[in-house]
């Protein structure tokens, strides 16, 4: 026997495509449906995109404007970093924090830095700090950058095309419910006449 190349019980594409044919069956919420769907699967798309585009900018617009408030500086350690095992679990990254002090616009600062267990007073250690000398995280390079504004991009992608999609499934819902009291309000007119017929 011969395959016909669509599973039995799985709609073909004339099932999906039969409220834009000519049919006496088809009825006015029949083709309200049909635009219902294709204007549902167009926002879907459009507000993956865009809404996936705009976030993706903003991440990476945040980034680069992090970036620029950024300078190095060369610290150094005031004190020697400890070196117990409880300190390791201080931020989770296997540092420890200690003091060092640093010059930033020709104003001395004092702060604490993450560094290795145990590494002596007096090392020089790199620093990121703002305008007015103040430390702040390190700034992301480039590519981590693309990469944090590419995922937070596809998650608002995601969220915006998923919020359409279950407005349209509660639009159709709605739709639904009055097709079937219109169908409901039809049998209560034709059920009587067509027992009368078969009776």
């Amino acid at each position: 026997m011969a395959a016909t190349g669509r599973t039995r019980g799985t709609p073909g594409a004339g099932a999906w495509l039969w409220r834009w044919r000519r049919n006496p069956l088809r009825r006015g919420s029949d083709r309200l449906e049909a635009w219902l769907l294709l204007g549902i699967w167009a926002l879907v798309l459009l507000s993956g995109v865009l809404g996936g585009r705009t976030a993706a900018g903003a991440v990476a617009h945040a980034l680069a404007a992090h970036r620029a408030q950024c300078h190095e500086a060369r610290a150094v350690l005031t004190h020697d970093a400890v070196r117990t095992p409880w300190a390791l679990s201080v931020d989770g990254g296997g540092g420890v924090w200690a003091q060092a002090r640093w010059t930033a616009s020709g104003a001395p600062h004092t702060g604490m830095v993450k560094v290795r267990p145990g590494t002596k007073a007096g090392t020089a250690v790199t620093v990121w700090t703002d305008r007015s000398g103040d430390l702040i995280s390190r700034p992301a390079t480039g590519g981590q950058a693309h990469a944090q504004a590419a995922v937070v991009g596809a998650l608002a992608g995601m969220g915006a095309a998923g919020g359409v999609l279950v407005c349209g499934r509660l639009l159709r819902a709605r739709l639904n419910r009055r097709r079937m009291e219109a169908w409901d309000r039809e049998w209560e007119h034709v059920g009587p006449q067509w027992r009368r017929m078969t009776g």
